[in-house]
């Protein structure tokens, strides 16, 4: 699945901005206005890149990275600070509260794009790797083309973003809720039933023969891709 950018910026020009750039590069894209809000919308899902403004209404920017660098869950979230504050003595302010990044307003949008992909590259690589590997099975994101022990899988849009988003992170277990809100998205309303009807149906395309199951099912919290499915 494609990488999650949560943007928390209250000028809606710049938010606008933002989103047409970072979803034309292949991202997930959602926008918040206030830092109070964002602040809730954390507690229930975790993009895996923030760019926080600074200044915002209801909770500040600087206030929210410190509360969310106190927290295990989002300790090590990846944020980029974005700021009309320029002076060295509130970017190194930014950085020791815990930013990753530091971007001063007006700035280049190509440039912001190059330290979003350098951030994701260090926090998630499995997350813009081009080729992701497990055991027999290979995922390739440039062309969309899934191969089991080097045959040709074919998947349906829906199968592959579900398997793309669970072999992102072998061995975490996903709820039947984080499965929806990570590939059909949180704006979209679908029957968590609709998980196992997709999981049954990826199982059945993947698993042919005698080939292992990759997919784990953990009764009464949902799925994970098996994280000793890589080893021989």
């Amino acid at each position: 699945m494609s990488p999650k950018v949560m943007i928390v910026e209250d000028e809606e020009a710049l938010s606008l901005l933002l989103r047409y750039n970072l979803e034309a590069e292949g991202y997930q894209v959602e926008v918040i206005a206030r830092g109070d809000e964002a602040e809730s919308r954390l507690q229930e899902t975790l993009p895996d890149l923030l760019l926080l403004d600074w200044m915002l209404p209801g909770l500040s920017g600087i206030e929210l990275c410190r509360r969310l660098r106190a927290k295990p869950k989002t300790v090590k979230l990846p944020v980029i600070m974005l700021t009309a504050r320029g002076e060295e003595s509130e970017r190194i302010r930014g950085l020791s509260t815990g930013a990753d990044d530091y971007v001063v307003k007006p700035f280049s949008v190509p440039e912001l794009m190059a330290r979003v992909r350098a951030i994701l590259r260090r926090a998630s690589p499995d997350l813009v790797a081009t080729i992701l590997k497990a055991g027999d099975l290979e995922l390739n994101r440039e062309t969309h083309r899934v191969k089991r022990a080097n045959r040709e899988v074919t998947l349906g849009p829906t199968e592959y973003r579900l398997l793309e988003f669970l072999m992102q992170n072998p061995g975490r277990v996903y709820s039947r809720e984080q499965l929806l809100d990570g590939v059909w998205g949180h704006d979209v309303y679908v029957d968590e039933r609709t998980v196992d009807v997709h999981v049954g149906r990826l199982r059945k395309t993947i698993n042919r023969g005698r080939a292992k199951d990759p997919i784990r099912t953990v009764r009464g919290s949902g799925y994970s891709f098996d994280d000793q499915f890589s080893v021989e």
